[in-house]
């Protein structure tokens, strides 16, 4: 047996534990609104009393992403949070969703205090790339430039060459592709084969997936674009490739979001987590979104189209953290500096193609 095919096994059933553990996530009831509403002005009467700001992803509960908005904080995906964290002047970043977005956030802003509503918030792609076997993985195969998606914990980005997001990859991939470097690619295994596809880069794969992506079918994806000829096909490309074919627009969260003002189109059919809705009917209110079909024949994991992770992302949690200081997250240095090297490459990158200059 292959040292890949050894890791599409081992991860396989590492991928069956993270799905388990997905599916054992108590998501709390939603607030009643006036509770909500309480809990709304407490929030913010806290966030400006601690001089903190509130970073939330476009996955996370509405709530949450209107709180940012209101309150002069942000939505967007993870390097775009810390980013705009590190040219905020608070001295407190609270970082609305996954574990590992609060590590990008400390990454970047070494000199902050970085709050999360929880630290029981997981990413199923970091889970599936522990760094004991990752680093194993990158030492068979010392002639490959290591690249590997932010999804991923502070110890894997130090052990990468680079780190990216699904917005630069196909970018980043092509760049090196062009300069005749082979690539080991971590941890989504149907980004990295879209990226592969697109450049026709060699890239070894890491056989992760996200749980929610992954359940994304084709054939009832099929049959909800017939019901609704009219409606354009959305897709991340964390989704498997069956489903990226049918496909109109295929993008990161935000190309996605962009493609639904910008394209004609009433309708949308978007293969997504369904927290991006917020944000899609901000910036198309007139405009008609479905979720695509995420069960079915081939269903492998009971998680609907919203990340279960993200959604124990609450205002009750993010009160208690403002009240208590608690679920402060911390990277080492010496592990944050090495990862920062990697994620400044995917900037200067980015600021050298878009003509935009680097603010971190």
């Amino acid at each position: 047996m292959s040292s890949t095919d050894t890791l599409a096994t081992a991860t396989a059933v590492e991928h069956d534990q993270i799905c388990k553990m997905a599916d054992a996530v108590v998501v709390p009831p939603a607030p009643e609104k006036n509770r909500r509403d309480e809990l709304f002005a407490r929030a913010k009467q806290l966030l400006k009393e601690k001089n903190a700001v509130l970073v939330a992803h476009y996955y996370t509960d509405a709530d949450l992403q209107r709180l940012a908005d209101e309150t002069g904080g942000y939505v967007s995906d993870s390097l775009d949070m810390a980013r705009f964290g590190h040219e905020h002047p608070a001295s407190t970043l609270v970082v609305a969703g996954v574990r590992f977005m609060g590590e990008t956030a400390k990454i970047l802003n070494p000199e902050k205090r970085i709050l999360m509503p929880t630290l029981e918030a997981e990413c199923s792609l970091d889970l599936s790339c522990p760094i004991e076997a990752f680093s194993e993985f990158c030492d068979a195969h010392p002639d490959r430039t290591v690249v590997v998606y932010a999804n991923t914990s502070a110890a894997v980005k130090a052990r990468a060459d680079w780190v990216v997001t699904s917005s630069i990859a196909t970018e980043v991939i092509a760049h090196l592709h062009a300069q005749g470097k082979s690539i080991i690619w971590a941890p989504d295994k149907y980004l990295g084969n879209y990226v592969q596809t697109v450049t026709g880069a060699d890239m070894l794969m890491w056989q992760g997936s996200c749980v929610v992506h992954e359940r994304f079918k084709a054939h009832a994806l099929a049959s909800l674009k017939q019901k609704h000829p009219e409606a354009a096909v959305l897709v991340h490309p964390e989704s498997p490739a069956d489903v990226v074919e049918l496909a109109d627009v295929v993008g990161s969260t935000t190309a996605l979001i962009k493609a639904a003002q910008q394209m004609d189109n009433p309708a949308f059919i978007v293969a997504t987590d369904n927290g991006i809705f917020y944000k899609m009917q901000q910036a198309a209110p007139d405009k008609t979104f479905y979720e695509a079909p995420n069960a079915g024949i081939g269903a492998n994991c009971e998680s609907c189209a919203h990340c279960p992770w993200m959604a124990i992302n609450t205002l009750e949690n993010l009160i208690s953290t403002l009240e208590t200081g608690d679920n402060e997250v911390h990277v080492d240095p010496e592990t944050g500096k090495q990862a920062m090297v990697a994620l400044q490459r995917m900037l200067d990158f980015s600021a050298a193609t878009r003509n935009k200059p680097v603010k971190n």
